[in-house]
């Protein structure tokens, strides 16, 4: 089904918040604990990881626009086969015999600890564990990995981890670096304030205003595009860093992906989102250049994820904030 046949989502109300103005205290000390604790240390220590023919400019240009038309457009198609990729991480012996995956712990409601259980939760944890049982046979042959906005694709490059399943835009750029899955949600970027802002959106209401993103991000390519004359000299290791600056008063907005936003604005009801969603953008899991086989075997986890465990899932984390489910977005191949 493409885009034009699919409805366009309406906007969504914002997440409930925790409530009162004792709430906003909690969320702050609890916001304050995850940004920034030392995310080695924490991965280590309780996540359980181990330590281990040039074309001329005038052919160049036209190809390059083609092939970024759709950059959620997986370059591999789904199968069931078990390539040299997943042969060598079953077998390999300097690592855990194990999918290594890099994830947020610090995004409520797609990939945190929750203080009371202290087990990892979430949309994005929620599709690694189903990844992890197709391709390995058990949700819990995970081994999770605490990776800064900043490092992702570092991580995939380097082979410390095997994919990155964390709220990560498939972009022209980075499609590049990595390979991507195909899509398994849709969002776009968006203004959190402090409620009473004069701050109405991506707008000439930013002028001479104090603005967070994390580096790396998609939320920072857009402003350095187009910033309506705001200060975008605070960026972060981690997206939820901004929240902390936004509550502390160092900044006046922050900009991140509206399903970020609605969990942040969840876990401090002294927020809110403002203004509509200014880009459209497709999260997908990430995954090394050379590991096509790997993108196809996913792919295919997917196509069966998304007939039943996608909308499970959606209602469990996301329902209560973002309305009903919009399905997810559907599945689409470059060749």
């Amino acid at each position: 089904m493409n885009r034009s046949d699919r409805e366009r989502p309406r906007p969504r109300p914002r997440l409930r918040g925790w409530g009162g103005v004792s709430a906003m205290a909690v969320a702050c000390a609890l916001t304050a604990a995850l940004a920034l604790l030392p995310l080695q240390r924490v991965s280590e220590a309780t996540l359980g990881m181990d330590d281990t023919a040039p074309r001329g400019p005038a052919a160049a240009e036209p190809a390059r626009a083609e092939a970024c038309e759709k950059p959620e457009a997986s370059t591999a198609r789904p199968s069931r086969a078990e390539g040299a990729t997943l042969e060598r991480i079953k077998s390999r012996t300097d690592k855990p015999r194990k999918l290594i995956v890099g994830i947020d712990q610090n995004s409520y409601r797609w990939g945190y600890r929750d203080p009371a259980t202290g087990s990892l939760e979430g949309f994005d944890i929620d599709l690694v564990r189903a990844i992890a049982e197709e391709l390995m046979g058990d949700p819990e042959a995970v081994v999770f990995r605490a990776i800064p906005t900043n490092r992702r694709v570092q991580a995939i490059d380097s082979g410390e981890v095997d994919m990155v399943v964390r709220t990560m835009t498939i972009t022209c750029d980075r499609i590049k670096e990595v390979a991507f899955s195909t899509a398994y949600f849709e969002t776009g970027q968006q203004l959190l304030v402090p409620k009473g802002s004069k701050i109405t959106g991506h707008d000439t209401s930013l002028k001479g205003r104090r603005v967070c993103a994390a580096a790396g991000s998609t939320a920072l390519a857009e402003l350095e595009t187009e910033s309506h004359g705001a200060d975008i000299s605070t960026t972060v290791p981690n997206q939820l860093d901004c929240l902390v600056r936004l509550q502390l008063g160092e900044v006046d907005a922050v900009v991140t992906d509206s399903a970020l936003a609605a969990g942040q604005a969840a876990q401090d009801p002294m927020v809110e989102l403002v203004g509509e969603p200014f880009t459209e953008e497709f999260y997908g899991v990430a995954m090394h250049k050379d590991a096509k086989d790997l993108v196809a075997r996913v792919n295919q986890v997917l196509v069966e994820y998304r007939e039943d465990g996608w909308e499970r899932s959606y209602d469990k984390w996301l329902k209560d904030g973002m309305g009903k489910s919009p399905g997810p977005p559907p599945a689409t191949y470059r060749d």
